[in-house]
């Protein structure tokens, strides 16, 4: 798990929910990033999830995100993102998580601080540097970040 400071101010808790163990104390509210179990039954399916969506005794919100991809519902997604935003703004205790804790996190770290204002190649690499090097790992995950400029000026 890591603690990340946001460009513009506000604390967002990251992690991987296979690796790392549940925050203590635990977050007041959390953004997961899960695909539908059964994308990928033998990898999370089974083993996290136990073909029922992974559920926290806390405040959250789950964005349909497939492992290694963007999400499927990117004005959704967006929409999580912003209200993840403005409750790290107001100093909750915020975390959002994925099965791994790198891509799909790191993605959603990066699309954090392109809504705060930085260009999607500072976000990338401010992600990979405060954060984890292999963050955002694939194309598609990275076009999610791009197209973000204009969702941030909107």
């Amino acid at each position: 798990m890591a603690k990340i400071e946001l460009p513009g101010g506000g604390i967002v808790l990251a992690r991987g929910l296979r690796r790392d163990p549940v925050p203590d104390p635990p977050p007041e509210f959390g953004l997961y990033l899960l695909g539908h179990p059964l994308d990928r039954p033998g990898l999370y399916g089974r083993r996290l999830v136990g073909l029922r969506p992974w559920t926290p005794p806390w405040p959250h919100e789950r964005v349909d995100w497939p492992d290694f991809r963007a999400p499927r519902d990117p004005a959704g997604a967006i929409a999580g993102l912003r209200d993840l935003l403005a409750r790290a703004g107001r100093g909750e205790r915020v975390e959002v998580a994925c099965g791994g804790g790198r891509g799909r996190t790191g993605t959603a770290l990066a699309a954090l601080a392109v809504l705060r204002g930085m260009t999607p190649e500072a976000a990338v690499a401010w992600v990979r540097d405060a954060y984890h090097p292999r963050a955002i790992e694939t194309r598609g995950q990275r076009r999610f970040v791009d197209r973000l400029r204009d969702a941030a000026e909107a």
